[in-house]
C-alpha cells in the first residue's frame, strides 16, 4: 500500500432545505410532505453531527437552494460549520464543483449526502484513514449510487454523463476510477432512505 502526502480533509455534505414538498418527496405518500420533511431535518441534523464529531476539522454544508433563502430560515444548524451553495447544473456539476473547490485548497474531500443514517462519526474517521493510503474510497448503497465518495485528486470524469438517481451511478463512478488508474478502497455497503422500504433502517431512537 502506497502511503500519500497527508492532506488536511474537508467534509463536503450536499442538502437539500427539508421543507415539505422538497425534500424526501418520495416518502410523502407514506409520511405526508410534513412528515417527510421533519425526517429529512432529522437526518440533516444526524449528518452534521456525525461529520462534527469525527475528527474531521472542516466541516461545510453545501445547500440547494443557498442558505440566505427563506427554505432555510427556520432550520437550527450547529455551529461550527461552512455554507456554500450548490449553484446550477445537474448532480455531477454541483458536486464536480465542490469537489475541484476543496482540492484546490489543497485538501483532501469526503463528499456525503443525508440520506443514509448509517454515516458515523466513525465512518469518517475510517474514510479519512483511507485517505491517507488511497487516491479514493467509496461506500456503494444498496440501490447502485453511492454515500460516500472521498478523494485526494479531482477529474470532472467522475461526475459527467452519469444517471443520477439510477441503479447505475457507483458501477459507473467505480469503472471510471479505474480507468483514471487510481487506487481505490471499497467501504462497505450502505443504504440510502429515500422509500418506505428503507425506514427500516432508521435507528428506533
Amino acid at each position: 500500500m502506497k502511503t500519500l502526502t497527508l492532506k488536511p480533509v474537508r467534509i463536503i455534505i450536499f442538502a437539500k432545505a427539508p421543507q415539505p414538498g422538497f425534500a424526501k418527496t418520495r416518502l410523502i405518500p407514506t409520511l405526508g410532505a410534513e412528515g417527510a420533511a421533519e425526517l429529512a431535518q432529522k437526518m440533516l441534523l444526524h449528518t452534521l453531527q456525525a461529520a462534527l464529531t469525527s475528527n474531521v476539522k472542516m466541516v461545510e454544508l453545501c445547500t440547494t437552494p443557498a442558505f440566505d433563502n427563506a427554505a432555510w430560515h427556520d432550520i437550527l444548524l450547529p455551529q461550527g460549520i461552512a455554507i456554500s451553495d450548490q449553484g446550477e447544473g445537474d448532480l455531477g456539476e454541483r458536486m464536480a464543483r465542490a469537489a475541484q473547490r476543496g482540492i484546490d485548497q489543497g485538501n483532501a474531500v469526503i463528499l456525503i449526502g443525508t440520506d443514509c443514517v448509517e454515516v458515523s462519526a466513525e465512518l469518517l474517521n475510517d474514510a479519512v484513514h483511507t485517505l491517507n493510503a488511497q487516491d479514493a474510497t467509496i461506500h456503494c448503497t444498496i440501490d447502485g449510487g453511492y454515500a460516500l465518495l472521498g478523494l485526494n485528486k479531482f477529474s470532472t470524469f467522475l461526475f459527467s454523463n452519469i444517471a443520477w438517481s439510477t441503479g447505475a451511478v457507483a458501477s459507473t463512478t467505480l469503472s471510471r476510477i479505474g480507468q483514471l488508474g487510481w487506487s481505490l478502497h471499497v467501504g462497505q455497503m450502505l443504504h440510502d432512505v429515500d422509500e418506505e422500504q428503507d425506514l427500516k433502517y432508521i435507528p428506533r431512537h
